[in-house]
This record gives C-alpha cells, sequence and structure tokens, in this order.
C-alpha cells in the first residue's frame, strides 16, 4: 500500500507542476530592415610614374635645358577643392563638391595644413551622396592639391661623407598654406624658410632625410609660378596663377573620353580613380651636370607639380 501511495503522491507532483508552467509568449518584437546605403561618388588618388608628363596647357613636356628630374615615391598627398565641370565653366561655376578648411592665422586667408586629410596611393580621399549632386553630364574634373610627401634619391659629397642616399620631401602646392608644423617621417618641423610659421606661397618645400645616423632636415621655396599645374581648358577657362587647380577630362575604363553622367536614379556608387602623373614631377637645376639631385652643391629646386590627371570611371 505504501509503494501505491507513493507513486499517486509522484503522479500529483507532475501533474502540479505542468499545469503550475506558464505558457510562453509569443514574441512580438518589431523586426526591421536595414537601411540600405546611399550611393555616393567616390574619388580615389592613384600615383602613376609612368603617365605622361604634361605641361600647364596640357600638352607634353620635357625636362628644362639645365635641369634634371626624377619621379618620387609618393606616399601622401591632400586636397583643398574639388569640382566638376562642362567646356565652358568657368572656375567655380561648374557644380563644387568640396572646399577645404582655410585660416586667416596668417593674415591673407589661405589651407589650413594642419585640418587637411592626407590620402595614400589607392585610397579614397573624397565622397558625397549623388542624391546631393545636380545632375547632369560632365565632361571634367578639377582638383586643388595642395600638400604632397614623397620620397626622393639624391647624391651628398660634403666633407663629412659622400654616397647616395633617400630622403623625403614635404611639397605645399596649394595656392597659399598656413603652415604651424608638418610632419615627415615622424618627426614634426617648423618651416625655417620664408619667415617660419605662418603663409606660405605656393612651391614651399621642406626636406628630412638620414645620414650616418644624423638626421638633417632643412627647406626652401620654388621660384614663383614655377609649379606645373596642368590645364587643358586654358584657353576657354585658365586657372589663377599661383593655384593648383589640376583639370582632367573623364575616361572610361578602356580610356576612351567618357563624360561623368549623373542621373539622380543611381543604385550603386560611382568610383573615380583619380590618376596623378608623377613622371619627373620633381625637377631641379643641376649645378654638376650627373642626374643626381645635389643639394651640398647648391641644386635649386624648380618644380614640383603633378604632370598631368586623368579621372577614370570604373
Amino acid at each position: 500500500m505504501k509503494k501505491i501511495h507513493f507513486a499517486l503522491l509522484a503522479s500529483c507532483l507532475v501533474l502540479s507542476l505542468f499545469s503550475c508552467k506558464k505558457e510562453e509568449e509569443p514574441d512580438t518584437t518589431p523586426t526591421t530592415t536595414p537601411t540600405p546605403a546611399e550611393p555616393k561618388l567616390v574619388f580615389k588618388f592613384v600615383f602613376d610614374p609612368t603617365q605622361a608628363r604634361l605641361n600647364n596647357i596640357g600638352q607634353p613636356s620635357t625636362v628644362g635645358a639645365g635641369n634634371a628630374a626624377q619621379s618620387p615615391v609618393f606616399k601622401k598627398m591632400s586636397q583643398h577643392y574639388i569640382e566638376l565641370a562642362g567646356d565652358f565653366d568657368l572656375l567655380g561655376n561648374g557644380e563644387v563638391l568640396y572646399v577645404g578648411e582655410e585660416t586667416s592665422a596668417g593674415g591673407a586667408s589661405a589651407i589650413n595644413h594642419n585640418a587637411s586629410v592626407m590620402t595614400g596611393n589607392n585610397e579614397v580621399f573624397f565622397s558625397k551622396p549623388l542624391s546631393q549632386i545636380a545632375a547632369g553630364s560632365y565632361k571634367w574634373l578639377r582638383v586643388s592639391l595642395a600638400y604632397q610627401n614623397y620620397d626622393i634619391t639624391f647624391k651628398y659629397d660634403n666633407e663629412f661623407a659622400a654616397g647616395i642616399a633617400t630622403g623625403t620631401i614635404a611639397s605645399f602646392i596649394g595656392y597659399r598654406t598656413y603652415i604651424n608644423n608638418y610632419v615627415m617621417n615622424g618627426v614634426s618641423y617648423t618651416p625655417v624658410a620664408g619667415g617660419g610659421a605662418g603663409n606660405h606661397p605656393q612651391g614651399y618645400w621642406g626636406f628630412q632625410t638620414t645620414v650616418l645616423g644624423n638626421t638633417i632636415f632643412f627647406d626652401g621655396q620654388a621660384p614663383e609660378g614655377a609649379t606645373t599645374v596642368p590645364n587643358p581648358l586654358f584657353a576657354s577657362s585658365p586657372i589663377p596663377t599661383g593655384s593648383c587647380v589640376v583639370t582632367g577630362q573623364f575616361v572610361n575604363g578602356s580610356a576612351a573620353q567618357s563624360p561623368l553622367v549623373i542621373t539622380g536614379n543611381e543604385t550603386e556608387d560611382i568610383v573615380i580613380t583619380v590618376s596623378l602623373s608623377t613622371n619627373n614631377s620633381f625637377e631641379w637645376h643641376e649645378e654638376i651636370v650627373d642626374g643626381y639631385y645635389q643639394p651640398d652643391a647648391g641644386e635649386l629646386v624648380v618644380d614640383m607639380g603633378i604632370r598631368g590627371m586623368i579621372p577614370i570611371k570604373n
């Protein structure tokens, strides 16, 4: 009998547990569908030492008499202005996409170098939602280049040592730049040439290298108006002297001229590869004719301008 009573008790216990179990409520949390990313116009830089070397009016160019040049190894670039244009749009009358930060800390308004964004090879330097860009057909791209950081090969021969080494150039090619300090290879420098920190015109540059364990720095200023700024639209749309607004015609992936068309109905990004010619873009006047840049011999930098721009629609 005891066994029967225990069995009945266990059965009642199980029934009680099941009867007390709360029924699970259905999940009423609303489901959300992720908002698709808005399509953008995207620009990225590519530095090409094999691209055609052009002059200020977009024609093939050779190195000047008595000078020598080399194609630097580019590390960083910054830009200050981006515009889409047609054949007859004067500077500023096209579709202006971007104007960088400026400052009056040095007197006249100038590019604020410390606020500039530095971009490397094959990296995106700007993007903007296509919905914020006027629909139209654009034949030309204008980009105002502001700062370049690259390595060059140079020759030294002095009372301490002689040889061939690599140095880094910080090159300021914008119309005017406020420079408090700038960095090369992790070291911060304040300008010495041109009055020190403050506003500097187009063509200011700094040079850094390490020789026999010693870090060496000096700076200088390229001649006024010497920086090359290719503009194939020079006849219908001139660029102010001293600026660095480079102009290039849009092409497609097969290098055929092809306008950039924005309809306003795009569903995917439009990616533009901005290919910059670095073909012998660092040029100096030779005191010793041997094809090497020799600052010890008093050889002066005469040109640091980009030698052409091709915006390629991917």
